[in-house]
């Protein structure tokens, strides 16, 4: 009997161990469509609601990823290690793109059995926006149950300028739950950020929608996350994005440091090595025992980021958002008209 375990077995190799049904699944999911040397396929799913554990003091309870890859293709991303999970190479992470099925009705399932008041996160590993959402539409089928419930707290992460196409869901999700949206920003070099982060929205875009969504009343704000150093790590490349955020409505600013995975390494310094060899041999001696920066590294960027929100005048991310909405509804004025 033919080994049907195998993940290309139309390859003449020896055997193998079997998958776990995890990758199982994934390797016999069917090709759903092809696009710039991606594929699609579905992947059946059995929860899209997944517990959260972690030693890093993470403030929500809860994950959701809707997809398994990221088309964005960061150089810096650390969840290419879920591609692991389906007994693939972390280089098929952006090249590979698995999306849920039956994720809606899920959700609406698990949501049953959750606590009032629990924290969830929507796109915890990788963007919820990225360009298959345009035709598979899992997220909005997601934000669709949100805004039947009550009660959480939800967060999403985006870079994508494709979540203004959920602006109405948002809304009535703002009014019936805890809702805040965080766009990444690592940098307003738009040259930079084209190697950095090839297939997302320019810098300049994803502010302009930031300020669609302030206009509309979503609390919104910026993750200038990860800083790199000694690439985006300077007083004047964080103070740039900072600046930026605040003229564009933001309600907080945040940023953290680059932690490296060993399975994101050889990505990362690739980039690395082709755009900024001097600072390769740092690199290596920095995250060569280590996947996190020290303590002392932490808390110049923590005093960075401090500084740029006093001077921009902008809010922390888990601020009180009454006392928030209060501080800066003066600020909301001028930039209402450019946000357009």
């Amino acid at each position: 009997m033919a080994n049907t375990d195998l993940l290309f077995p139309i390859l003449d190799s020896p055997p193998q161990t079997p998958l776990a049904p995890l990758a199982r699944r994934a390797a016999h999911a069917p090709l759903g469509s092809t696009g710039c040397l991606t594929e699609y396929r579905p992947l059946p799913s059995r929860s899209i609601l997944s517990k959260v554990t972690s030693g890093r003091k993470l403030p929500f309870t809860h994950g959701i990823n809707p997809y398994r890859g990221c088309e964005f293709a960061c150089r810096y991303c650390y969840a290419r290690y879920a591609h692991e999970f389906l007994d693939l190479k972390p280089e098929d992470f952006e090249r590979k793109i698995y999306f849920k099925e039956n994720a809606a009705w899920l959700l609406a399932q698990e949501l049953k059995k959750l606590r009032p008041g629990a924290d969830i996160a929507l796109g915890t590993a990788t963007d919820p926006y990225q360009p298959l959402e345009r035709r598979q539409r899992i997220t909005r089928s997601l934000l669709e149950v949100f805004a039947r419930t009550s009660g959480f707290g939800l967060g999403l992460v985006t870079k994508s300028t494709l979540i203004v196409r959920d602006l109405d869901l948002l809304r009535e999700i703002a009014q019936r739950h805890k809702l805040t949206v965080h766009f990444t920003v690592t940098t307003m070099d738009v040259k930079l950020a084209r190697v950095l982060e090839p297939r997302a929205p320019r810098p300049d875009l994803r502010m302009k929608t930031l300020a669609r969504l302030r206009e509309a009343g979503i609390r919104a704000g910026i993750l200038c996350s990860p800083v790199m150093p000694g690439i985006t790590d300077s007083r004047a490349s964080i103070s740039a994005v900072a600046r930026a955020a605040s003229a564009h409505g933001a309600n907080f600013f945040a940023a953290g440091a680059l932690f490296l995975k060993p399975c994101s390494q050889p990505t990362f310094l690739k980039f690395v090595r082709d755009n900024f060899p001097g600072q390769l041999a740092a690199y290596e001696r920095r995250y060569g025992a280590s996947a996190f920066v020290s303590a002392e590294y932490r808390k110049r960027i923590a005093d960075l980021v401090d500084a740029s929100c006093r001077e921009y005048k902008l809010g922390r991310r888990y601020a009180d958002q009454q006392e928030e909405e209060s501080a800066r509804v003066v600020e909301l004025q001028p930039w209402l008209p450019f946000a357009g």
